[in-house]
Parts: C-alpha cells; structure tokens; sequence
C-alpha cells in the first residue's frame, strides 16, 4: 500500500472512531424489543415525550381529537414513516383502532428512538391520537422527541 495512501486511511480510521464507537455501543445496547401497547413517560425523564391519553409530557397541550378519517390519518402516518425512514416492530389494526410501534433513527448518530401512536375513530371523519416518543439510550434527549411529536402531529392534522 502506497504511505499516501495508508495515512488517509489511518486519518480517517482515526476522524471516525467516535462514530464508530457510538456505533458499536448503540449495537450492544439498544436491541429490538417490541412495545405492544402504550406506555407513559416515567416522571423526570428527559428522553421521552407523550401527547394525549390525558398523559401530556413535555408537550404544549394540543388537542388529540383530528376531524380526519381513519383512512386519511393512517395514510398520512404511513408517509411520515416512509418519509423517514422507520422501522415498524409492531402493527395492530381493528376497525376502530389503529396502533403502531415503529423506531426512528436519529440523524448522523443513528440513535434509535421507539415511536408508539394509537388512533382510535370516534366517528365516520373524527379520531383521537395519543404519540410517544422515547429514546433508548442516554438520559437526555437535547428535545429530539418533542420535536419528533411535532412534526408527527402537524403532519397528522394536515
């Protein structure tokens, strides 16, 4: 291997090693592991957001209750999960309830963030949606999560 060539390499190996720490510790600490109903925010946590449910953590109060169809909000939470990226771990749909745990990664870290919607249809054109976002790892957030709620209801009300 050319010396040129072999101290890039070497500057790069060493420019990314943070990265690729973060990387291995995400792999080892932050598994898979499928929610399958909704849960709430533990009092004090700053990883973690909630909207609805009459459970509202680090969130303005905003209403949950959409003059959208089921078909419309479901279509428009499956183009933000398309949109960004996520992995969806668990889906369950009745005819009056739709909920879905998907994970969301953030940007350049590639933290892995568990997402949990529900929606229930309370008529012909109306819903009711409760959104949680928590992170894995870490103690803080840096309001990543409340953002992420943001965004999701802004996009959900349309």
């Amino acid at each position: 291997m050319h010396p040129t060539l072999s101290k890039a390499v070497l500057l790069f190996l060493l420019l990314a090693s943070p990265w690729l720490l973060v990387q291995g510790w995400i792999f080892v600490g932050a598994q898979d592991e499928s929610i399958s109903s909704m849960e709430v925010c533990p009092e004090g946590s700053a990883n973690c957001a909630h909207l609805g449910g009459n459970a509202n953590y680090r969130m303005d109060a905003s209403s949950t209750i959409i003059d959208r169809s089921m078909d419309e909000i479901r279509s428009e939470l499956n183009d933000y999960i398309a949109e960004y990226d996520c992995e969806i771990l668990v889906e369950d749909a009745s005819e009056s309830v739709y909920y879905v745990h998907f994970v969301e990664k953030t940007p350049f870290w590639l933290f892995p963030d568990d997402v949990l919607v529900s929606i229930e249809q309370i008529d012909e054109d109306t819903v009711e949606i409760e959104l949680h976002s928590q992170s894995r790892l870490g103690v803080g957030d840096m309001g990543v999560n409340p953002e992420r709620l943001e965004r999701i209801y802004v996009q959900l009300v349309g």
